[in-house]
């Protein structure tokens, strides 16, 4: 029988007219952590705007250069609404 990997843990993170900067910092600051399987982003119903997987793979020194699409893709979001949640699926 192979070992069975246990459920991913989720933060979640309500931005309510925060700075886009402070948005990014934070993002940046949990990936920075190295165990961020998905980061998801929803809007104030709940609703799912966007999902980005990551690579487990990614070596901490790449970190910024394999996520400056996301980064790029949540700033442009982020300037559409003015209330959304993210939440962030790390590895256990």
């Amino acid at each position: 029988m192979a070992d069975q990997q246990p459920p991913p843990k989720s933060e979640t993170f309500v931005f309510r007219g925060e700075s886009l900067e402070k948005i990014l910092d934070r993002i940046r600051e949990l990936l920075d952590e190295g165990n961020v399987r998905q980061v998801i982003l929803k809007n104030s119903k709940g609703e799912t705007i966007a999902s980005f997987p990551l690579t487990a793979g990614v070596a901490a020194g790449v970190v910024g250069l394999a996520v400056a699409p996301i980064l790029a893709a949540i700033a442009a979001i982020a300037a559409l609404v003015t209330e959304m949640s993210i939440t962030v699926e790390k590895r256990a």
